[in-house]
């Protein structure tokens, strides 16, 4: 995920809001990044075991070992 949201900074930035409008729109934004990040991440997810499978079946140590890191790495990591 390319940006960083934390309920403080939320908080802080709703204040700074005159409308109630404006806070809507600024949650609907951090929704759709977190949407749009996991969409993004399951697809990887996806086309990585479709790239480990081809490697495996053309006995392609080393491109198995670069997707099946990559994919631990996704499968590890704290979903955003």
């Amino acid at each position: 995920m390319d940006k960083y949201y934390s309920y403080t900074d939320f908080l802080k930035a709703v204040g700074h809001q005159p409308t109630e409008n404006q806070a809507e729109k600024l949650l609907g934004e951090i929704y759709l990044d977190l949407f749009i990040s996991r969409i993004q991440r399951i697809y990887r997810i996806e086309q990585l075991k479709t790239l480990i499978d081809n490697s495996l079946d053309q006995k392609n140590q080393r491109d198995f070992y670069t997707y099946a890191s990559e994919l631990k790495m996704l499968m590890e990591a704290p979903i955003s």
